[in-house]
């Protein structure tokens, strides 16, 4: 049986620093209960006392789930330990999460202080959390830059002093997998107490080694990793939590494992971003766009004939209906004659040749090759007509009115006109394009960055849209926002290769 990794998310105390990126209360209950289902086994829901907004958050995410512990983080100080404890009075389990700095730059420059002092703040600030849960962990801040002897003796201070984890964080993301490493392995072995409590890491990125870091912690004797939803937390961010599930699930041999219902990774990566408005980078570890995309055309070659050549995880395993076979310039044959068979055609080697050197003409001219695109290339007019679609006018009405939008799109040589109304310009713009097309289609994701400064900013729009098992992507931008979002919602349509509904 696999030794078990503690999963401990902080998406919602260290991810939530991120500037920009705050969350209401009814936001953060709705991460943490998916948290919840995802299986992880600590969440830190907030730091009560630095405002009311996460004392609240606290409590009511304390109220809204009852699987995971519910942490609270304080310093070492006894107002912060009282808050907490307030705040976690309503958790099924409870843990309250105190610290202090131990590295030379904490001990003296931060905090005025000794070391000596230090460690009796520390074993004070654990014995009072005790009188409140059992379940305390300490942090010892900045323990990545800390004399790795002075560590010891602080870790094993705290344990005698009865706390269950104690956090040895990498704050800065300073350290190198090896030397991150080594500093657990010293605690495991050099620290008589250590079988009292579980050693936990919480890695930074600063330097693009957070994960890195976590593995080496976990290979030399950590059972809690403290992570977050695509990695988001200060300045550089956190250790992500579906890169160390993930990592762990492929490297069957360690035999340590998370317990992490892994086919809600896509889901939990999409909502974070969306609540957040923090998108995802497309090459992102396990989670970005094209993470499960091919366009080069040997690989395209090598998955279409078996997947595992390529792709070290299903995409089924964390919640992706399947790889994407994009179609650009550096595609080849095999991709090229995959899609086409996808849709219908069955094209004889010479018929594929002939094609294929027409659809190396036009992907030089264009980014990437969509279904509409084949259509044209294979010499199917009338398909193509049928199946294609374009915004010939736009009006909405907003304001203090209910919101209106009257869009007409060509389809191939005709035109159709229809009007609906939504809970904003843009819903009202999409339910009247949904209105004029065969098949269901759903709007899954919804992002917009701006591109340009000043006035007159050009707004980039990027949609997701799930159509039965198939999940694509639109893009447009306009300084007309609204109308950008509408484009992208029929180049996604183009993608998909909706037909039009008969009257």
């Amino acid at each position: 049986m696999s030794q078990k990794l503690y999963i401990f998310d902080t998406t919602l105390r260290d991810g939530e620093q991120v500037p920009g990126c705050q969350l209401n209360t009814t936001e953060k209950i709705e991460v943490a209960k998916l948290l919840e289902e995802l299986g992880v086994d600590i969440i830190e829901a907030g730091f009560p006392i630095s405002s009311p907004g996460d004392f609240n958050s606290v409590r009511e995410i304390s109220k809204a789930v009852s699987a995971p512990t519910i942490c609270a983080l304080t310093r070492a100080v006894k107002k912060d330990i009282d808050v907490a404890a307030d705040a976690l009075k309503l958790a099924k389990h409870k843990r309250i999460h105190t610290g202090i700095g131990v590295s030379p730059q904490h001990i003296y420059d931060k905090l005025r202080s000794t070391p000596e002092k230090i460690i009796e703040s520390a074993v004070e600030a654990v014995k009072y959390a005790k009188k409140y849960v059992e379940d305390v962990e300490f942090y010892a801040e900045d323990a990545g830059r800390a004399d790795v002897e002075y560590l010891a003796r602080v870790v094993e201070a705290v344990i005698a002093a009865g706390a269950t984890v104690v956090n040895i964080p990498d704050t800065t993301g300073y350290c190198f997998p090896e030397e991150y490493g080594a500093k657990i392995k010293y605690l495991v072995d050099h620290v008589k107490n250590v079988d009292r409590a579980i050693l936990s890491t919480h890695c930074h990125n600063d330097l693009g080694m957070a994960t890195a870091n976590t593995l080496a912690g976990v290979l030399n004797g950590a059972r809690q990793a403290e992570v977050t939803i695509n990695g988001i937390g200060e300045r550089a961010g956190n250790t992500s939590l579906e890169e160390v599930v993930m990592a762990l699930r492929c490297h069957k041999e360690i035999d340590i494992d998370t317990g992490i219902n892994s086919k809600l990774i896509t889901k939990a990566s999409h909502l974070v971003s969306s609540l957040m408005n923090m998108p995802v980078q497309p090459n992102k570890a396990i989670v970005g766009r094209n993470a499960f995309a091919h366009s080069s055309g040997i690989h395209q070659d090598g998955v279409l004939k078996q997947r595992e050549t390529y792709e070290i995880i299903d995409p089924q395993d964390v919640g992706i209906n399947e790889s994407v076979i994009a179609l650009t310039a550096r595609s080849g044959r095999a991709a090229l004659g995959h899609r086409l068979e996808l849709l219908g055609y069955d094209l004889s080697q010479e018929e594929l040749d002939d094609t294929y050197q027409k659809f190396l003409a036009l992907a030089d001219k264009k980014k990437e090759i969509h279904d509409y695109d084949l259509l044209y290339l294979v010499g199917d007019l009338d398909r193509m007509k049928n199946q294609s679609i374009t915004l010939k006018y736009l009006q909405v009405t907003t304001g203090t009115l209910v919101p209106s939008a009257t869009v007409v799109l060509k389809f191939g040589d005709h035109e159709r006109m229809a009007t609906s109304i939504g809970n904003g310009p843009v819903d009202a713009a999409v339910s009247a394009i949904k209105s004029l097309i065969k098949e269901k289609v759903i709007l899954t994701e919804f992002l917009m960055q701006a591109m340009t400064k000043g006035c007159n900013d050009v707004g980039r729009v990027h949609v997701q849209v799930k159509c039965g098992n198939r999940m694509v992507h639109g893009f447009a931008a306009h300084t007309d926002t609204t109308r950008a979002s509408v484009e992208a919602f029929i180049d996604a349509l183009r993608v998909l290769n909706v037909t039009e509904k008969t009257e």
